[in-house]
This record gives structure tokens, sequence and C-alpha cells, in this order.
């Protein structure tokens, strides 16, 4: 293969990967490396449609004024991820602007961000977000298809497991697999030459890492797509109540909290308080496949009365270890648990795939002609 061929192959694949992090990223509600804008709101810093490189919370370092932030709003338009520059910080949370807007988001009813909401902040070089152009265009067009092409399977096929970022994954998965199946089903029985039967080995690398890919996905999207910070609007007030958000102020309300798995595959659930106004017992919980389990939440009311929000974050990860390493893992940081999981699975996944490639099953590859693949990668060329 000449070095033209293995760059376009490599740009696509880039390309390709670019597009499913950002479709995945929306549907987690968390990005992916990459996100984008929708609105003209941060014009003409980010224009409607473009995207940006999205660099986790988890590993951005403290939010400053200046920063381009990606968080969960509660009020714009309705609520959900917002992308938009930190212009001051207050005592209660971060006062944030579109850059076209002529007010701040809290003038105009948001209340102060806290940093359990924000979920991304955008690299800047020099001051500014690096913008990739048209790409949330591209991007949405891609999700409008794939979520039309879910919706149609899970009506033809009976149940809803197709929908979603794991049905994404499965559906990623089953295309791979029958792709798979096809090319060598097509192959006819002609010897190849080397330099043929070093594309054929390309292809089956690819094909195979795409589907561990898959698999990992489907993980991630487990384990993330439930967690999260989930938070609690509460009164501080003078007097009791006996509403459960209206708490006399210095003193506190027990709850009940109920933690869930609608999986089959057990987890683990960690839970990071957003403050000492929250505690939760037990700590942490082992869920059964489709198991439920309840908790004792409580809140407890600043001295100062008024109205305040309290987070609790809440963490998940496949019960693939033991649970003392999951936790030795996640005090080290919240997300290592989730990459030496992710690893767990497509590592062994991929090395099994490629020692069967090499099985006599999959030997009529190797004769001459080209496969269904094979035709479709020479056209990249």
């Amino acid at each position: 293969m000449n070095w033209r061929g293995t760059a376009t192959k490599a740009i696509g694949a880039v390309m390709a990967l670019a597009l499913v992090a950002l479709v995945v990223g929306q549907l987690l509600g968390q990005p992916v490396l990459l996100s984008y804008v929708t609105t003209g709101s941060m014009e003409p810093t980010i224009d409607a449609g473009d995207g940006f490189v999205a660099v986790p919370t988890a590993v951005a370092g403290p939010i400053e004024e200046g920063d381009v932030v990606v968080f969960e709003a509660e009020e714009i338009q309705g609520g959900g991820l917002t992308t938009h520059r930190v212009v001051e910080e207050t005592d209660r949370g971060f006062v944030t602007r579109g850059d076209a807007n002529p007010f701040t988001d809290q003038d105009s009813g948001e209340p102060p961000v806290r940093r359990e909401q924000i979920v991304a902040v955008a690299w800047q070089v020099g001051g500014e977000p690096v913008v990739i152009p048209h790409l949330g265009t591209v991007a949405e067009s891609v999700q409008g298809f794939v979520e039309a092409l879910q919706f149609r399977l899970a009506g033809l096929l009976g149940t809803r497991s197709l929908l979603g970022t794991q049905g994404l994954a499965y559906l990623i998965f089953g295309l791979t697999v029958v792709l798979y199946a096809v090319d060598v089903w097509l192959s006819d029985d002609r010897r190849r030459d080397r330099s043929r039967q070093r594309d054929s080995g390309l292809s089956a690398h690819l094909l195979i890492g795409v589907m561990a890919a898959s698999l990992v996905l489907a993980a991630t999207a487990a384990m993330v797509g439930p967690a999260g910070p989930q938070s609690f609007e509460i009164v501080s007030s003078e007097f009791e109540s006996e509403r459960s958000d209206v708490i006399q102020q210095g003193t506190n309300q027990t709850l009940q909290y109920t933690v869930g798995n609608g999986g089959q595959v057990p987890v683990y659930v960690f839970f990071q308080e957003g403050s000492q106004n929250v505690d939760i017992q037990p700590e942490s919980f082992r869920l059964g496949g489709n198991d439920v389990q309840n908790g004792t939440l409580t809140l407890t009311a600043p001295p100062e009365t008024g109205a305040y929000r309290l987070f609790l974050t809440e963490h998940r990860y496949l019960a693939l270890l033991p649970e003392s390493h999951v936790r030795s893992l996640y005090e080290v940081h919240p997300w290592l648990p989730i990459v030496v999981i992710d690893a767990l699975i497509g590592v062994p996944f991929y090395v099994v795939g490629i020692v069967l490639v090499g099985t006599g099953r999959v030997r009529r590859r190797d004769r001459k002609g080209s496969s269904t693949i094979d035709r479709v990668l020479a056209r990249l060329r």
C-alpha cells in the first residue's frame, strides 16, 4: 500500500471518529472530545454549526474568567447543554454570557452556574477557542439520519434497546458483523498478489478494531449515560415547613434516595458530594441486573436564608473488577475506572479477533480478486 492510500484512510478514519464523537456526545449529554454550537449566541467567536475541541472538566483544571464552557443550563432554551463564556466568578457560581448577547445568562433568569454543571471547557489558543467550521452542521445531519434509523429498527423489531447511545453501539456492532460476513462470502477463489494481501490484512484489522470500538462504546454509554450530577433545590427558611424542599436554616432534611440499574450487567455506584450540605449513606452501592436499592440522603440548609442548589454527583462502573480495585482506581481519578474497564473489554476482543482472522475460515480473503471492503477502500486512494 502506498503512503497516499494510508494517509487517505487515516484521514477518513479520523473524520468518521470525529462525527461519532459528536453524535455520541450529544446523546450522552457529555461532549466527547468535540462539541458544537447550534445558535448564534457565541458569534463571531463560534458561528452556529461550527465545532470546537471540548476538554472535559475533570482534566481542564480551574475554571477562569474568559473560558468558554459547556454547561447544563436550567433555564436557557428550556435547559440542556449550552456553550457560553465565563465573565465573572461569584460565591454562588459563575456568571456566563454568549459573546453575541448584550446581557448575561443570569440577567435573563439562569441561576449562577456551579462547577458541577460544567461538563467541558473549549480548548483555547491565544485566548480564543479552536474552531472547526461547519463540523456541527454535518454532525446534526448524521445524527438525524442515525436517530431515524434507530427508531425504524426499534419499531420493526419491537424493542427499545436499539434507542439511545447504547442502541447506537449495538447498531454499529451489528452492521460491522454483517459487513464482515458479506465481505468474506463474496471473496472468490483466486490468489492475490503480495500487495493485495497487505491490503486484506489492513481491512481485517480495521473491521475488528471497529467491532472492538463499538463494544467499548456500549460499555462507556452504560457507565456514563445514567451517571452525572444530580441537583436539589432547597430553601433555607427562618421557620419549619411541611415541604421537603423548605428547610429551617441550620437544620437538615432526610430523604430516601433510590438508585437503579436498568441493564443486565452488575454495576458499582459511587457518590461524590458537592458540598458539606449534602450527605448520602451508604456512599456506594453494588447493583445487580435490573436491581433497585435505596439510600438515605441528608440535605442541610445553610445558616443564611435563601434559595440554594445542592449537588450530588453519581459515578457508575461495570462490575468487571472487584469492588476494592474499582474503588482504588476511583480514588485516583473518577475517570480511571472507565478507562481500565474499557481496556479490559476492548483489548482482549481485538486480540482474539486478530487471532481468529488468521484461521482457515478467513483465508479465502487471501485469494486473488476484490472483496467488497477492498473495493470500497480502493476508491479512497
